[in-house]
């Protein structure tokens, strides 16, 4: 037997706009599943994983344990960085002129962390 990762989930404060800024970042369209005692915004992703928006009470306190990395599909790693940018991404740390092939550490509106790669 094995198992496999059915869902990356999330707490937000405010599940919706954090769902509706993945999905406007992925470009996959977000979902409200409202299920008794237990409400919750999906985003699908790539490979069936989907990304998982759930209401807590509490705001995030500490850096992420586990992040996301993106790559640009579509054009430039700036380009994209310009586009998260507009999204709502914040730039943490610029780490592509300090490691070759370098990425952008972003936090979503919930202060979130994640990358940004260069891409191929």
């Amino acid at each position: 037997m094995r198992s496999a990762i059915l869902n990356i989930t999330f707490d937000s404060t405010d599940p919706q706009r954090l769902a509706a800024f993945w999905s406007q970042a992925t470009r996959h369209p977000a979902t409200f599943h409202d299920m008794p005692g237990n409400p919750f915004w999906t985003v699908g992703g790539e490979g069936g994983v989907n990304l998982v928006f759930v209401r807590v009470p509490e705001t995030k306190t500490t850096k992420n344990r586990l992040h996301l990395d993106l790559v640009p599909r579509d054009g430039t790693q700036a380009g994209e960085l310009a586009r998260l940018q507009s999204l709502g991404a914040h730039i943490q740390d610029d780490r592509r002129t300090k490691t070759p092939g370098g990425w952008v550490i972003l936090t979503d509106p919930d202060d979130n962390e994640f990358c940004l790669e260069a891409g191929a």
